[in-house]
């Protein structure tokens, strides 16, 4: 199948270019904008008791105050306010209401701080609309209205909240976009130039890249807009590394397919031909992987993950249909021109570390799988410190950003929880009103919960058949203690409530909690599910089934050591709480399928060694010898523009950069390289029962490939393999 798609597009390349040209153009065109939600609760589905708080509040409560941004009011030299700089608050807030202001529904003065130096302005928004980028906007005119109204004064004033802290995120994340753009390109276009010493090379899959990356953006917005899925700026950030990481992954896989073709004597469009044939099969299974794990995070409860899954799987599908489609139709017009001023291409290298690093796993293949191995253990060892921490505002913006210092600020001077109280809600059952004489016994042991600051009875909707009682926590409402606080706070509120009534409780806290049971259940399901289909395409591609049990358990040993070494650099090294609670998930979705691209070309390169009539060990120490080049560049570059996530200057896009890369590297320079061949030659042929893939299907001695390469039949090869057995 892959030979025919080769032989289509090398004999009609301008068509092809012209068809990819149309369908970029069409889709661009015509696709939606794609949206940005930046409201947690919005990640969760409706079963969640946060998110049944919120809907009856919107209910029982509907003009009820909840504050979308706050202004902090302090004296600009730091001492406690005077009368005259409460006389200016006073005249701020009023003005500022005055201005109707689109979105802002409520400008109210808020309460001064105990030790005098804060006071505060809190502004109510359009709740049908958080978290969209219109409260964005309206969070920018009101930081711009409250400078322009602060002039003058002794007041430095600085607007926090969820509204504010969405406008930060928009502004972080379209700076760290550019960086990670640039990072990527730099690196990607360095690193082929040194690998090729080519510059039409090094140019070609940026741009081809760019046209993939054009189209898929496309897809996104209409897959997005089709099912109603949710959208975050992070998704971009990571869009950026995938496209070029993964697209020039399979542009490297083939090109140095064709390279080898060419240096074997195959005429130039034959050997775009013969590459296509031969590593397609192997392009297709990696990118078929990825995008079966990416896919499985559709089973997640979180619409942050839902839509990261879809997104993910669209842009690595249409890079694969560029990579089997696009880029050999190009470089067939170009010719061997492509790799000009550069003649190497002519001669094959001899890859002299890599044929001893062969030679040595192919002696000692027990060595080195047990000293790979021991290493991948002892990183793991670091999981059992692993903290999850749920800030998302925080995590996604550094923290001089103005509603990071508000928040800072707030939980310095007002109590921990104050920002974001904890409501309860206790209901009516049978729609009768409520006994309010029972409301102060409630109140006293929801505050006498451990890590509750205080609560009281707020208010009762108009029918009585509803009360909320707000509860301000010790913590700040992302902290592990919050979480823990507000479990308890449930426990009580449920087993308080009188006969006829049901208590639900809401807030920014009862959120983080679900989304820990959330992300609990993503790991009980997500993981086995992406496990079991990508091993169900090792299966497919290897015809074995003993094989993708060891290759899917070293992924696996990769993905312990990938976060155990990343727990010890964040958590111990830096001394941060804990992980953004989504990096586990994310990690190993990359880690384990687009590693998992390095175990399948190493093990079909060496698959296709054995076909040759080698011994399990020599297979082994050849596949290294000539896949091992592939191998490293690949990972490099995609190691290093994942790095580039690093550039971002948030610590949700520095963590995942780092352990991304630091799997990536893991699953290419160790497992790829070591751990795997060394663990296929030391079962031998048992590794491909019940199929016997590893076995040609010639007359021994004859020499010839008949069906049994990676590609399928290939009988117009010229050349199989010179004859001194060398191939580049």
């Amino acid at each position: 199948m892959f030979r025919r798609i080769g032989t289509t597009v090398v004999r009609h390349p301008v068509w092809t270019i012209v068809a990819w040209l149309i369908a970029a153009v069409a889709i661009v065109a015509t696709a939606p904008s794609l949206p940005s939600n930046s409201d947690e609760s919005s990640f969760l589905p409706k079963s969640y008791e946060s998110i049944k708080a919120a809907d009856l509040q919107q209910k029982a409560f509907p003009s009820a105050f909840t504050p979308s941004a706050i202004a902090l009011y302090e004296r600009t030299d730091g001492g406690k306010l005077t009368a005259k700089d409460k006389q200016d608050v006073a005249r701020i807030t009023t003005e500022l209401g005055a201005k109707h202001i689109d979105q802002v529904q409520k400008v109210v003065p808020g309460p001064p701080s105990k030790d005098g130096r804060y006071d505060l302005t809190l502004v109510q928004m359009d709740s049908k609309n958080a978290g969209q980028p219109k409260q964005a906007d309206a969070a920018k005119v009101l930081r711009d209205d409250l400078k322009q109204l602060a002039k003058g004064t002794s007041l430095d004033v600085r607007l926090g909240g969820s509204a504010a802290q969405a406008l930060d995120q928009q502004d972080s994340s379209k700076r760290g976009q550019a960086l990670i753009g640039i990072g990527t390109f730099v690196i990607i276009l360095v690193t082929l130039l040194i690998i090729f010493r080519a510059p039409i090379l090094a140019f070609l899959p940026l741009i081809t890249i760019g046209l993939v990356a054009a189209i898929a953006n496309g897809l996104i917005a209409y897959a997005t807009k089709l099912f109603g899925l949710q959208a975050n700026s992070s998704i971009s950030s990571i869009l950026i590394v995938v496209l070029f990481g993964v697209g020039t992954d399979y542009f490297l896989f083939l090109m140095f397919r064709y390279r080898e073709r060419l240096r074997l004597g195959d005429e130039p469009k034959e050997a775009m031909i013969n590459a296509v044939g031969r590593v397609g099969e192997a392009i297709a299974s990696a990118a078929g992987a990825v995008i079966i794990a990416f896919l499985a995070l559709v089973l997640s409860t979180l619409g942050f993950l839902k839509q990261m899954g879809p997104a993910l799987a669209i842009a690595v599908s249409v890079t694969l249909i560029a990579g089997l489609t696009l880029i050999p139709a190009v470089v067939s017009l170009i010719g061997p021109k492509v790799f000009w001023p550069s003649r190497s291409w002519q001669r094959e290298p001899e890859n002299a570390r890599f044929a001893a690093l062969g030679r040595g796993v192919q002696r000692r293949p027990a060595l080195t799988a047990a000293v790979s191995g021991l290493i991948l253990v002892a990183l793991s060892l670091g999981i059992l410190g692993y903290h999850a921490t749920f800030d998302l505002a925080s995590g996604s913006m550094p923290k001089t950003k103005e509603s990071m210092v508000v928040q800072d600020r707030m939980q310095k001077a007002y109590s921990a929880g104050a920002a974001a109280p904890t409501d309860v809600y206790l209901s009516s059952s049978d729609g009768k009103p409520l006994d309010s004489s029972a409301f102060p016994a409630y109140a006293g042991k929801l505050g006498a919960v451990d890590g509750v600051a205080s609560a009281r009875m707020s208010q009762v909707n108009k029918a009585g058949t509803t009360a909320d009682f707000t509860v301000t926590l010790k913590y700040e409402a992302s902290t592990d203690k919050a979480i823990e606080t507000v479990g308890r706070v449930r426990d009580v509120a449920h087993s308080n409530a009188q006969n006829g009534t049901k208590a639900v409780v809401g807030g920014m806290s009862s959120i983080y909690k679900d989304i820990d049971t959330a992300v609990n259940h993503d790991y009980r399901t997500v993981f086995p599910v992406a496990a079991l289909l990508i091993m169900v395409i090792l299966g497919l591609l290897l015809r074995s089934v003993v094989a993708p049990w060891y290759l899917i358990a070293s992924v696996g040993l990769g993905f312990g050591a990938t976060l155990g070494a990343t727990v010890w650099i964040f958590q111990e090294g830096q001394g941060k709480p804990g992980l953004m609670f989504m990096l586990p998930v994310i990690m190993y979705l990359f880690v384990v399928a687009i590693g998992t691209d390095y175990n399948i070309l190493m093990i079909a390169r060496l698959r296709e060694e054995a076909r040759e009539g080698r011994e399990p060990r020599e297979a082994a120490g050849m596949a290294l010898r000539h896949a091992g080049p592939t191998v490293a560049a690949a990972g490099f570059i995609l190691a290093a523009t994942f790095a580039t996530m690093m550039l971002a200057g948030n610590s949700l896009l520095t963590e995942m950069g780092f352990a991304v890369s630091f799997g990536i590297a893991v699953a290419a320079f160790v497992m790829a390289m070591f751990f795997t061949p060394s663990l296929t030659a030391l079962i031998g042929h048992a590794a491909w029962w019940p199929g016997h893939g590893d076995r040609g299907e010639t007359t021994p001695g004859t020499g010839a490939h008949g069906s049994g390469t990676v590609a399928g039949k290939e009988a117009s090869d010229p050349v199989a393999h010179d004859p001194a057995g060398r191939r580049s």
